[in-house]
């Protein structure tokens, strides 16, 4: 749930700051990129430098960039920027400003101004923390929307043993993957991904198959994970990694395998999409073992596969939701509409060879979305992450 997020990570004046070098080369492990703002108390616990290091971006400490030029740093755009402002961690003193409003440092500037959501991580002393008004600020920060890392309980710095010491870094990326996960629109929802090729063999060796590279129903699996979904991902033969966040991989070589792990699987999914390029057609015999040159023949019989699209089509309860994927040479608008009714799907992605980068083998793809009722929403050439994004933001729209 970090791939790919944008993590603002606040660091105030605390003995603790020294984990927060820690915490942000965990949060970047788990794919987030992180840029960090410090209060100046913070600036005598850690360096910006040893922070700037670990996360390759400067460190945001004072309102100016330059004091001879008088030039400003834009405490806005970084609240703009960031998906979570995470302050870890978050002294006694921060926490009371930030109830008051108070903005007589950087930090808390960008806290006052920031549009994402705020998380903190209070560290501090057993007593400071037990302290009624700690615990009122506390109470008062969740109240706005705040969210909360408890601190743990051990050594403290004062020599002490109690609670007050912030949550360890793993506890925290932990923590943040959790919250993004509830907060996601898609959260609940159980999404069933077909992608890649299937190759039909002929023999040992040779098989009819096709140019799919998966890329795309990867980054689809990859969007609705981000996105909160569970996701079952069906996928044929390709070169690709499993994506981030994907409960379940199923490999399969044949269309015969992609359709008993489909349907086998349908039944549990909110929604499914049928990405994959499924062979239309197989041999009727294969050869188990490889055919030499003067044994293959002069013909090769062919049947038609199960359609994975029309069965789940057939098969749709009122409360699923069907993707299907039409590749066409041509505009295929037509098709695509005539595809959409045939096989009682909801939506169905237009994409054409004809357009340049799209189709197989690419990392782009220009598409058009056609819905059941009559709405089409037509999008430029992206990239295939990109185009993965924007039809699960249409999923959204119908399912969340």
């Amino acid at each position: 749930m970090l791939e790919n997020r944008r993590i603002l990570l606040g660091i105030t004046g605390s003995i603790a700051a020294y984990k927060s070098a820690l915490l942000a080369r965990e949060l970047q492990r788990r794919g987030a990129e992180v840029r960090v703002v410090m209060t100046p108390s913070a600036t005598e616990f850690i360096t910006p430098l040893t922070l700037a290091t670990l996360t390759d971006h400067r460190v945001y400490s004072d309102f100016t960039e330059n004091k001879d030029t008088g030039e400003w740093t834009n405490h806005v755009d970084l609240g703009l920027w960031a998906d979570v402002f995470l302050i870890a961690p978050a002294t006694a003193q921060t926490m009371s400003a930030m109830v008051n409003g108070t903005a007589d440092n950087f930090l808390l500037a960008v806290h006052l101004s920031s549009r994402c959501p705020v998380v903190v991580a209070p560290a501090m002393d057993l007593d400071m923390f037990t302290h009624p008004a700690t615990q009122a600020n506390l109470e008062s920060l969740g109240q706005r929307g705040v969210g909360i890392i408890d601190p743990e309980s051990g050594a403290l710095a004062s020599g002490l043993e109690g609670k007050g010491r912030m949550a360890e870094p793993e506890h925290i990326a932990d923590w943040l993957s959790r919250w993004f996960k509830e907060r996601a629109p898609l959260s609940g929802k159980t999404i069933l991904i077909t992608a890649g090729p299937t190759h039909e063999p002929i023999d040992a060796v040779r098989f009819i198959g096709n140019r799919s590279s998966g890329k795309m129903g990867y980054a689809l699996a990859s969007a609705c994970a981000k996105a909160g979904a569970s996701v079952h991902l069906v996928s044929g033969p390709v070169q690709l990694k499993a994506p981030a966040g994907v409960q379940q991989l199923t490999m399969v070589q044949t269309a015969a395998e992609m359709y008993e792990a489909a349907m086998g699987a349908f039944s549990q999914a909110d929604i499914a999409i049928a990405c994959a390029a499924v062979a239309d057609a197989r041999p009727v015999h294969s050869a188990a073992g490889k055919l030499h040159k003067t044994e293959l023949p002069d013909a090769i019989e062919l049947e038609a596969t199960d359609d994975i699209l029309a069965t789940w089509g057939s098969r749709k309860k009122d409360n699923q939701f069907i993707v299907g994927f039409a590749l066409e040479t041509d505009d295929g608008e037509a098709s695509a509409l005539g595809k959409l009714n045939r096989k009682n799907a909801d939506f169905i992605v237009l994409n054409s060879t004809a357009d340049e980068g799209a189709g197989f083998g690419t990392d782009t793809n220009k598409i058009t979305v056609f819905e059941r009722g009559g709405k089409k929403h037509n999008f430029g050439l992206k990239s295939k992450a990109e185009v993965a994004s924007d039809i699960v933001d249409l999923l959204i729209k119908r399912n969340a």
